[in-house]
């Protein structure tokens, strides 16, 4: 099966004599018209995103953009070039169709500037290289983000967690050291564990974006926790001695008498962090009131509201 050939001035709308400056601005017209985070669910949008991307890449490098512009539309499965000096007499044998190891390139890209390693030849490949050199140049792997969600726990405890990625050549399985207290979209580096490189140049790096999984009982701020007590209305205002949670285990807190709903009570060195710089955790009171009373509660609520000489609104 012969490989599409891709024009690549006509998917970014210029001419063959168009300027680099030219080209710049009808890509990033396009780019933002198909961005995948403007179009999202839009499968045809992401389409025509990877295509003027791949376009992009090729008429932005004035050797890449040479080669193209010299060998053109006039190639199919096994067809002799005839054409620029250095490419005289060039047979191409376009087989297996080998996907480009997660950069989201054409099969008629790879063929013409090497897939991911650039060196893979042989076995369904196109056998010596055909460029003489030109697609084994070196040029070192993309970078790649991925997203990890992690825990309250992970991240205060941190340590090593073995997390497993979809490629398009299949999952694999990566071991991270997650940082004791990384912060929310915080990044971590895997060296190497990127894109490919070509012609032997080293692979990129995988940077897993961090994200903090919500918590039933914590919110975050920054380093620290804030963790919402209730009370009862007279635990608030007689003082009380509660158990809380905290990420290390159960504590007793004491409630000052006359403490008020929103006050903050803190339980300093219990938040996110390494050790020895861990934020605080903050208990944040909360006053609750029944919401049904019995003939005998009510008859006692209204005992004290006759009997008390607490004034709220004028704060006494």
């Amino acid at each position: 099966m012969g490989v599409e050939f891709k024009d690549y001035y006509k998917l970014l709308g210029v001419s063959r004599t168009a300027s680099r400056d030219e080209i710049a601005k009808a890509y990033k017209k396009l780019a933002r018209k198909y961005h995948p985070d403007l179009n999202p669910g839009d499968k045809k949008a992401e389409e025509s995103f990877k295509e003027i991307n791949e376009a992009y890449e090729v008429l932005k490098d004035d050797e890449k953009r040479k080669l193209y512009d010299q060998l053109g539309p006039n190639w199919q499965h096994g067809q002799n070039f005839q054409g620029a000096p250095d490419f005289e007499n060039v047979r191409f044998d376009f087989g297996g169709g080998q996907g480009f190891g997660g950069a989201g390139f054409s099969d008629f890209f790879e063929t013409l500037f090497g897939g991911a390693g650039a060196g893979r030849r042989g076995g369904g490949g196109f056998g010596p290289d055909p460029f003489g050199g030109f697609s084994g140049r070196q040029r070192k792997g993309r970078d790649v983000e991925a997203e990890i969600a992690l825990t309250l726990e992970e991240v205060h405890g941190g340590g090593r967690r073995a997390i497993t990625l979809q490629g398009q050549t299949g999952p694999r399985t990566l071991e991270v050291n997650i940082p004791a207290g990384v912060r929310d979209g915080a990044r971590i580096r895997l060296a190497g564990q990127g894109d490919p490189g070509m012609g032997g140049a080293p692979a990129g790096d995988l940077y897993l974006k961090v994200r903090l999984a919500q918590h039933p009982l914590f919110a975050v701020e920054e380093s620290n926790l804030v963790y919402d007590l209730p009370l009862a209305p007279w635990e608030a205002t007689l003082g009380t001695t509660v158990r809380v949670p905290t990420l290390d285990g159960e504590v007793d807190i004491a409630v000052p008498p006359g403490t008020g709903s929103g006050r903050k009570l803190r339980l300093k060195g219990r938040g996110l962090g390494p050790v020895g710089k861990r934020g605080d955790q903050f208990v944040r009171i909360v006053v609750r009131v029944p919401d049904t009373l019995t003939p005998r509660e009510r008859e006692l609520w209204e005992t004290l509201a006759r009997e008390s000489s607490f004034r709220a609104r004028e704060g006494r």
